[in-house]
């Protein structure tokens, strides 16, 4: 169940390199406004609604759709803290094993029905056993039950220390008991959000309109009286929509538009969200012996020239860095950023000591859906310490599923940098991570991570710094940089981006 989660995950940082390999599709429709509170917000988007059915329902770029014909039981703030949301209050035992959750009483759903601990409990089970490929954010809650119409007691497995943050994303969406297996509600949901979806203006796959829900309990969160989600899947149409003045904030598909973006007045608001370079899978050399030497793998490190990476290939937007978790990290070290330095010379010395003053063949992947350029920028940075790599194609439409099948030793991706350190070694370190493609460990990394997850805040926090220093010392990746997200508005409008997801949250975009 763990998997889908994180195809789904690859696949939305990937989207962001492949713009060349996306169909050519336009969206046509009225200018947009002008921002002026009750008015029309035009949103460009780049992913279409795979499904508004509360139990089935995508997050990342697909958030906006979600959050407007929903609530969640709690909230997140742009950095990432936890706020009220249907849940006015939440307190663990003291094993943290069970969450209560005390409820608004005066959310109605667009069916008219008021919001009890009944819809609740009724939507976390079914979203656990539902098709959303982020049903493992509650892979722990084991029971769920209502106390009493505004009281809902959560039963885990195992401590989660992510929960919390979960349930500020789709998988604390709450819809109606009675509409939970529904599947009309894939196409007219019933919630009880900001928005209501207008199916008969809405045109599917290009043009999503949503009228102001004029029964909302938080009015403040209600900055327009009409959102328009608009689909575009190539960067020419963005481009001109924001040119012609057809959207009012868009995130980007391809970064080298971005400085005609802001000669038509938009503004470019910069975060980063992922990080980009080589996962060092096979390091105990059950594919390649080579890569089970702590020196050759640190001698990847050195050979990555980043500044240049980050021109050539970042068009300039990014950050160079030899760590994998983000800035917003308590375990993040600004120290870590430049620990392996461009340096050919003790690349080529660390090569040497290992044994393989030649060099050495790898196997790696590649697909036509990223750049041919890009594929032949990292083999010559290998090439420049001996390395030799061996492509293989690989379809675009099986990239990941290769890649999860843990059958070469290295990969180039982009990973996202999650919330919380924990959801990050459930994504890409643990033994048992996904990402972690030949499932390899080592007792000193699995005993970091059981204390991030068991002991106190400052037992975590500390064991969180020793794991990302451990990670990068024992290079267990190459990483070369962190991507800029950019997310662009016009000059009326004003966004805040947040912490760890594609867009901004729905509320954080207003009027100027």
């Amino acid at each position: 169940m763990r998997t889908k989660m994180f195809k789904r995950k690859a696949a939305v940082a990937i989207a962001a390199v492949i713009a060349t390999g996306l169909a050519l599709a336009g969206c046509s429709g009225s200018g947009a406004d002008s921002g002026s509170a009750g008015s029309t917000l035009t949103w460009g988007v780049i992913a279409q609604a795979t499904t508004f059915q509360a139990e089935n329902a995508n997050w990342a770029n697909e958030s906006p759709y979600i959050q407007a014909v929903y609530d969640t039981l709690l909230k997140a703030d742009p950095d990432g803290t936890i706020q009220p949301d249907v849940a006015t209050k939440w307190e663990y035992n003291e094993d943290n094993t069970v969450l209560t959750l005390t409820l608004r009483d005066d959310v109605k759903f667009t069916n008219g029905d008021t919001l009890t601990a009944d819809d609740v409990v009724a939507s976390l089970i079914a979203f656990r056993d539902g098709a959303s490929p982020n049903k493992s954010n509650l892979v722990n809650l084991a029971d769920a039950k209502a106390v009493d119409a505004t009281t809902v007691e959560l039963t885990l497995s195992a401590v989660d220390p992510a929960l919390l943050n979960y349930l500020t994303q789709n998988s604390g969406v709450v819809a109606p008991a009675s509409s939970v297996g529904d599947a009309a509600t894939a196409t007219a949901p019933i919630g009880s959000g900001p928005f209501i979806l207008n199916t008969t203006d809405t045109v599917v796959g290009s043009s999503y309109v949503f009228d102001k829900n004029e029964d909302y309990w938080n009015p403040d969160d209600q900055h327009y009286d009409k959102l328009i989600l608009a689909y575009y899947a190539d960067p020419t149409s963005l481009l001109n929509a924001v040119q012609g003045g057809q959207v009012n904030v868009t995130n980007i598909i391809d970064a080298s538009t971005v400085p005609q973006m802001e000669s038509s007045g938009f503004t470019a608001n910069k975060f980063e969200l992922n990080w980009w370079g080589f996962l060092l899978s096979d390091r105990d050399g059950a594919i390649a012996p080579q890569l089970a030497d702590v020196r050759v793998r640190q001698a990847i490190n050195y050979a990555l020239d980043k500044d240049a990476l980050v021109k050539t290939i970042g068009n300039g937007y990014g950050t160079p860095t030899s760590q994998i978790f983000p800035t917003f990290s308590p375990s993040y070290d600004a120290s870590l950023d430049d620990y392996y330095t461009f340096d050919l010379d003790k690349a080529k010395e660390l090569m040497t000591e290992a044994g393989y003053p030649d060099g050495f063949e790898i196997s790696m992947m590649r697909t036509s859906a990223v750049p041919e350029s890009h594929w032949t920028l990292y083999a010559q940075q290998l090439a420049q310490i001996g390395i030799t790599v061996n492509y293989t194609e690989v379809q675009p439409a099986d990239f990941i599923t290769t890649m999860l099948q843990g059958t070469y030793p290295m990969y180039w991706f982009t990973l996202q940098q999650d919330p919380t350190d924990w959801q990050l070694t459930q994504f890409q370190v643990s033994q048992a991570s996904t990402w972690n493609v030949l499932h390899q460990s080592t007792p000193e990394v699995e005993a970091f991570i059981s204390t991030i997850q068991t002991g106190t805040e400052d037992e975590a926090a500390e064991a969180g710094k020793e794991l990302n220093r451990y990670l990068v010392e024992n290079a267990w990746f190459a990483p070369m940089y962190r991507p800029t997200s950019i997310f662009m508005s016009d000059a009326n409008t004003v966004v805040k981006t947040q912490v760890g997801n594609a867009v901004p949250y729905l509320w954080n975009v207003e009027p100027k």
